[in-house]
């Protein structure tokens, strides 16, 4: 008997910031934008499995362009000027050329105040350190997205009540998408969360449909122990199991299964 799989229309959605510190944990800080951009698609191929790509959602603020001056240094720090503001807009750039890739932007706040880093905090406090020991490079001023939460909750809630899709797949780290994903899943809309193997807190598996990172662990890519292949799936929990076909009736694999189309659409794996 021939297994009829029917297709979802996926919606991917990627808190950029998140994604990007787990980027750099994984496979470094020195990729270019192209480099970047490439990899994201790839991870979208993997999630798809043969349903359909709706759209790619990429969230993100735009860099902070103001002067500050280092109260410690006193030195004034242009940050239009830094590589962290002209690597993020080469990378929204790029993405902006790929293949069905939607760019949701907002705007960063400044609380206008200068803090210590977290490592020296507790470095000063095993060392009963005084603030004397303080330098420059120990303060980060203290920049915060506005409003990237508040999107994705709203694109969730648009594409479900318009049956415009019925799989999400979030790339995020925290718990702020818990009314959304909510909303969602009571629409019927199948709700995936990967997290890129950071870890997430205990209720938010109660509130998702399935978790799975196909990013290769921190740890073994590092250490030269994967390459490119995606991980085992972690956990797909209200999702059945589909039977297996018999050996002599099995296809073989299409070559292009993971490779996109023209036309954004991906071809299907049998």
């Amino acid at each position: 008997m021939e297994i009829i799989r029917l297709q979802k229309n996926v919606a991917i959605m990627i808190d950029g910031n998140f994604f990007l510190k787990r980027f750099n944990v994984i496979f470094g800080k020195d990729k270019s934008p192209r480099e970047i951009a490439d990899k994201l698609e790839e991870m979208v191929r993997y999630h798809l499995s043969g349903d359909n790509l709706y759209r790619i959602f990429y969230y993100d603020c735009y860099p902070y362009t103001k002067r500050e001056q280092n109260p410690i240094s006193g030195d004034w720090i242009d940050f239009a000027n830094t590589k962290v503001a002209s690597d993020r807009l080469s990378l929204f750039e790029e993405l902006k050329s790929r293949r069905k890739m939607a760019l949701r932007l907002s705007e960063v706040q400044s609380r206008g105040e200068w803090l210590i880093r977290p490592q020296k905090v507790k470095t000063m406090l095993e060392d009963h350190a005084k603030a004397n020991d303080l330098t420059a490079d120990d303060l980060y001023f203290n920049i915060q997205q506005k409003g990237v939460e508040m999107k994705i909750g709203v694109d969730i809630a648009t594409l479900t009540l318009k049956k415009l899709i019925n799989k999400v797949i979030l790339i995020a780290g925290d718990s702020d998408f818990v009314p959304a994903a909510k909303m969602a899943r009571y629409e019927g809309v199948d709700f995936v969360l990967d997290p890129m193997w950071n870890p997430i807190k205990d209720e938010l598996y109660e509130h998702i449909d399935g978790l799975k990172s196909v990013c290769p662990r921190p740890e073994r890519y590092q250490n030269g122990e994967r390459d490119d292949k995606p991980p085992r799936e972690v956990r797909e929990p209200r999702t059945p199991r589909e039977p297996r076909e018999a050996k002599g009736d099995a296809q073989p694999r299409d070559p292009r299964a993971h490779e996109m189309t023209s036309s954004g659409q991906y071809y299907r794996e049998e």
